[in-house]
């Protein structure tokens, strides 16, 4: 994954998306994935933006549903974070089978002895990517066959991953935990080995499904702690913010290039000290959203500290930011972000919402 930090290169990479092949490769680790995953988390572009341009490029929805339906899945997942407030605990029902509340050091050190899986740990460690099956793969590992709680495996994954969408990430887990889902994900040898293109025998999953269902936690896996994760913010500097004009408050999930980008206002990425404490990101993380907000908004500065003391150090009154589940504590305008379909529903599966609007993707099909 070659991380573009040039807005106009990120929009020729839209541009390159074969919907068609994405749909016949993209359970294989080396499918043909778009990589767009960290500038739709990080808010750069919106999944309606991609499927717009998908459509546009004359593919039919026929073709392209595969791939619009993984858009859908982000905008679904937030949608069910914004109906439910706090999606940090079970929500359908009790996550069963639960022998601790860390992560299993074999997992956290690339050690689970599944070669494949220990590949793609390394390399998510290394370039902040993991191929969405893989990560299917080590939290049913976690959750279902190391017996852990799926919180704090999933702020480890979301800890190194450069498309950290905590919406996304979270209720993935549960779905995988079978707290969000009908039943719990089970993957086994034979399963990793087809779509890693791996052919290891004789591991802990190298068993039917019917004997992973009521296995004991293995060994290997039986080591559990928690992982020592901070986020390296950078030194809080005096900035010049005007009170004559409106500020624009970016965030980790908004660095959005094109947001009000005529508009005479100040523009503030805001670093809160207390939202990285309880969702840590890694140094990769932060390196790009500074050198990305840097390079792509014109006269951005930073500021390192909360909300509130930011207000109150300058007599900031006139306050915009976007929309965003983490952003309910700020005070302002709050802009709309750009949704694929719908701002608003609680809908209790992903195909129901999907079955209710995916007849709006018609009007951008390009004519015959």
């Amino acid at each position: 994954m070659n991380l573009q930090l040039n807005y106009q290169d990120i929009l020729q990479q839209i541009s390159s998306i074969d919907p068609i092949k994405y749909a016949r490769e993209r359970n294989y680790i080396n499918g043909a994935v778009s990589y767009l995953s960290p500038y739709i988390s990080r808010g750069i572009i919106s999944t309606k933006q991609v499927a717009h341009h998908v459509l546009e490029q004359g593919f039919t929805i026929e073709q392209s549903e595969k791939f619009i339906q993984e858009l859908a899945w982000r905008d679904y997942w937030q949608l069910v974070w914004k109906s439910q407030g706090n999606i940090n605990r079970d929500l359908k029902q009790t996550q069963i089978d639960v022998g601790n509340e860390e992560i299993p050091a074999a997992v956290d050190h690339a050690k689970t002895g599944i070669q494949s899986i220990d590949s793609a740990i390394e390399r998510l460690f290394d370039i902040g990517y993991m191929h969405n099956h893989i990560r299917m793969y080590v939290a049913s590992i976690c959750c279902n066959i190391g017996k852990s709680h799926w919180l704090e495996p999933a702020k480890w994954m979301y800890y190194h991953l450069l498309d950290a969408d905590w919406g996304s990430n979270a209720l993935s887990w549960q779905w995988v935990a079978g707290t969000n889902s009908s039943k719990k994900y089970f993957a086994n040898q034979d399963n990793i080995n087809k779509y890693t293109h791996s052919n290891q025998k004789n591991t802990f999953l190298d068993s039917s499904y019917e004997e992973l269902m009521t296995m004991d936690c293995p060994e290997i896996l039986e080591v559990t702690h928690i992982p020592h994760q901070t986020t390296n913010l950078p030194e809080n500097l005096p900035i010049h913010v005007p009170r004559t004009k409106p500020t624009l408050i970016y965030n980790f999930y908004n660095l959005d290039p094109k947001w009000r980008q005529h508009e005479d206002v100040n523009r503030v990425l805001l670093l809160e000290p207390s939202h990285f404490e309880e969702y840590p990101i890694c140094d990769k993380s932060v390196q790009f959203m500074i050198e990305f907000a840097k390079q792509n908004i014109k006269n951005i500065q930073i500021y390192t500290g909360e909300f509130k003391t930011f207000c109150k150090q300058y007599s900031l009154t006139d306050i915009i930011y976007k929309e965003h589940p983490f952003n309910t504590h700020l005070e302002g305008l709050e802009d709309k972000r750009e949704w694929l379909f719908t701002e608003n529903g609680n809908y209790p599966s992903f195909f129901k919402f999907w079955n209710k609007h995916k007849h709006l993707l018609r009007p951008w099909q390009k004519s015959a």
